[in-house]
């Protein structure tokens, strides 16, 4: 009712006070009647109509992109599910069935929806309620609006928003995510000082930018092993976690492709060499072997497979040796068919980093017992 009051006290003080005469702007005059029908107006045999299509199209990507966020942020309030194709379908006909009554576009704008919110309706049976409500006023009551102030229904669309403002949730966002704060932040400066269009722009704008340098620069990581188990862990998150003497074990978090194949090369081989210099200032044993987890790694193409094969050779020029663990099905498909496989060896491919590791153990103390036998031979020649 507060919407409704507001309406009726602020018109009927514009008449008393003859406000409309000092400044004050007003409805004005309202026409009364339903649009009229338009279908035998359309002509697709217009010369404009290629530019008509364009500018449709463009509009009814940016009418459903707003509808769909709104309906998506008025089911996180009520917990219910909004269903993108059963949205797309339903603008579509709605828009079909308007553009036949002299219609603009109809989507789900913020601030209408909004009102309604705050009016309490609970389903789409309140848009029946609307619309009737609407074409009797359109019939019978339009002159009733002659003296409504344009600030009354600004304030009622203002009042209908500041109850959507959810402060503690940007809170929330700024303890967790920085970067999910900065795009809350810019959608919302967008819509404040601009348009719903301009906030969804920049959300998204934001948003994929965020992903390309996820994706552009995957997260890689050295693995430890876990003391008194066979697990392997980062050792940046686990401190306990102890390197495996003459074994660099890394990890990449994200699928391999052109977009990252450059990166995760140069990475991999700034791991390797701050190894080896760690290892020598440190006056322990050599590197010897590289082990690659893929467990993370969900899909890989021909630029990744490529990037895959130069490590190999950068890791032979070393005279390193290089294996891989869990790959996953689809990349050991792409690598089969590439015959990387057969560069690498299947005999260096193994089902997770444990089994790597425990195999790498095995060549480096049967090669420490060789040197040991030869030694020995050795001594007793000389004697």
């Amino acid at each position: 009712m507060a919407p409704l009051t507001t309406v009726i006290l602020g018109s009927l003080l514009v008449y008393l006070t003859h406000a409309e005469k000092h400044g004050v702007q007003v409805i004005g005059h309202l026409k009364k009647g339903l649009n009229p029908p338009s279908a035998s107006d359309l002509a697709f045999g217009s010369s404009h109509l290629m530019a008509a299509i364009k500018t449709g199209i463009v509009i009814g990507i940016i009418g459903l992109a707003e509808g769909i966020a709104v309906g998506r942020t008025f089911a996180m309030f009520k917990n219910y599910h909004i269903d993108g194709n059963k949205e797309m379908i339903a603008f579509g006909m709605m828009n079909i069935a308007g553009s036949c009554t002299s219609c603009y576009l109809t989507a789900g704008p913020f601030s209408r929806t909004a009102v309604n919110f705050n009016a309490g309706s609970r389903s789409a049976v309140s848009n029946i309620v609307m619309a009737t409500a609407v074409m009797f006023t359109l019939l019978f009551l339009t002159p009733l609006f002659h003296y409504t102030p344009l600030v009354v229904l600004s304030s009622i669309i203002i009042a209908a928003m500041l109850g959507l403002l959810d402060y503690e949730a940007a809170i929330h966002l700024w303890k967790i995510e920085k970067f999910d704060f900065l795009i809350c932040l810019g959608a919302y400066l967008g819509v404040v000082l601009g348009s719903v269009e301009i906030g969804l722009i920049i959300a998204i704008t934001v948003s994929l930018l965020r992903i390309i340098l996820f994706v552009a620069r995957p997260r890689t990581m050295v693995l430890g092993n876990i003391p008194n188990s066979g697990i392997y862990r980062s050792m940046d998150q686990y401190q306990m976690a102890n390197s495996v003497p003459g074994v660099l074990i890394l990890q990449i978090d994200a699928p391999v492709f052109f977009a990252n194949a450059s990166y995760l090369r140069e990475r991999i081989s700034r791991w390797i060499y701050e190894e080896e210099d760690r290892l020598k200032s440190a006056g322990e044993a050599s590197l010897h072997y590289v082990i690659l987890d893929l467990s993370a790694v969900g899909s890989i193409d021909t630029s990744g497979i490529s990037m895959l094969e130069e490590l190999m050779k950068n890791v032979h020029r070393k005279r390193l040796q290089l294996l891989l663990a869990n790959p996953q099905s689809e990349m050991m498909k792409k690598l089969d068919k590439s015959k990387l496989i057969d560069k690498i060896g299947q005999g260096w491919i193994f089902l997770t980093v444990e089994e790597a590791v425990s195999a790498c153990n095995f060549m480096l103390h049967t090669c420490k017992a060789i040197h040991v036998a030869v030694d020995q031979n050795a001594e007793e020649n000389k004697v």
